[in-house]
């Protein structure tokens, strides 16, 4: 185990809660498929897992991760300046190069054909290219998803160069400019990708909101996205 881990969790515990007895804490590093980190209290006992990327932070981002972890589970509130420190961290150009390969290597990513029963998504990916692309985006893996989802409509993942929308719109009764607004919405996430902005996280540029404007019928498809 890592000098001063177990330290920095029994400090951070001792912040949030001074007056509890402290339970007895087990910290790894685990091989996750991306920087996740995990926190569980099992008769008494803490148990922590952290990313296997992480093992090269600094005690600091260490001990924003502690904090964040043992305050989420004690429903505290969480400080900015942890936040911040921890987010700016794993924003660096280092870890998410890391974490690009590592999810490549270990995620395991189902996907499913492009050809729905009633539409096909490379179809309109090619439509939507030619209209606003001139043509020049390399097509990624394009995939309906393996279930009805309403909660995540369509997404991008970088890692494997695929956008997977919600098998929910694969439906007669779906107008087609709705799939295609959200296409296209996955699409513009390809040409501009999440930018590290201070400490935060930037995944709707000016840029890509400016682009996303564009469509001729993205207030119609968002109406008929909101009655959904």
């Amino acid at each position: 185990m890592r000098p001063g881990l177990l330290e920095i969790f029994h400090d951070e515990h001792r912040q949030l809660r001074p007056v509890a007895a402290l339970p007895e804490v087990k910290v790894e590093f685990f091989a996750f498929a991306n920087v996740n980190n995990t926190i569980r209290l099992r008769n008494g006992h803490l148990l922590v897992r952290l990313s296997d990327l992480l093992e090269g932070a600094p005690d600091s981002v260490v001990r924003a991760i502690a904090h964040i972890l043992l305050a989420k589970m004690y429903r505290k509130p969480i400080d900015r300046a942890h936040a911040a420190r921890y987010r700016k961290y794993i924003g660096s150009h280092e870890v998410v190069s890391k974490a690009h390969l590592v999810r490549q290597m270990r995620g395991h990513k189902r996907l499913g054909s492009p050809m729905g029963r009633v539409y096909d998504l490379d179809a309109i990916f090619e439509d939507l290219n030619r209209r606003f692309f001139h043509g020049l985006m390399g097509r990624p893996r394009l995939s309906w998803s393996p279930t009805k989802t309403r909660r995540i409509l369509g997404h991008y993942d970088p890692a494997h160069n695929a956008i997977i929308i919600s098998r929910i719109f694969d439906h007669p009764l779906v107008p087609r400019y709705a799939i295609a607004y959200i296409v296209y919405h996955e699409m513009l996430h390809l040409k501009h990708p999440v930018k590290l902005r201070g400490s935060r996280r930037c995944v709707h540029s000016a840029e890509f909101q400016s682009e996303e404007k564009l469509f001729p019928d993205r207030e119609r498809a968002e109406a008929w996205l909101k009655r959904l």
